[in-house]
């Protein structure tokens, strides 16, 4: 659906407007089908994108601040989120042998098991994208790079 009809606004101030409006929108389109689908396993989709900064430094442990830096959500709670991952058995808390003040934290099998579960729940999530060519995915790509420099 277009975005005049989604917002229902028949004009923008220009076509930047409606370019940053579209990026908004869609994004939080995106943001819920992909709480729809975490829902029913209990995490969010904050508390999907740890586990998997985690399970792509198994067997290793990470600091909270290095799992703070590779966050898509860089406003996230991460030690809020760790501690929610952990309550639920998913994540657990590793001194570290560098420094033994601090707790560096890894995934536990558990979790490791509930994101195999969710491999082809998510496949299909990426799947929404998929009405457009791979050279229109590239060109978004380099245009919303162009954006953040």
């Amino acid at each position: 659906m277009k975005l005049e009809e989604e917002l229902k606004q028949k004009q923008f101030k220009s076509e930047h407007q409606k370019a940053v409006l579209n990026i908004l929108f869609t994004g939080h389109w995106l943001d819920s089908e992909n709480t729809k689908i975490l829902k029913p396993y209990g995490i969010s989709p904050q508390q999907y994108n740890v586990l998997r900064i985690l399970k792509g430094q198994h067997p290793n442990a990470i600091s909270v601040n290095n799992i703070m830096g590779r966050m898509i959500d860089k406003m996230s709670n991460t030690s809020r989120l760790v501690e929610k991952l952990r309550q639920k058995e998913f994540i657990e808390r590793v001194i570290c042998e560098h420094d033994r003040r601090q707790v560096d934290v890894k995934i536990t099998d558990k979790g490791i098991k509930l994101l195999e579960k969710l491999t082809s729940k998510m496949d299909d999530f990426d799947q929404i994208i998929n009405k457009i060519t791979i050279g229109e995915a590239k060109l978004i790509n380099t245009i919303l790079d162009k954006v953040r420099k």
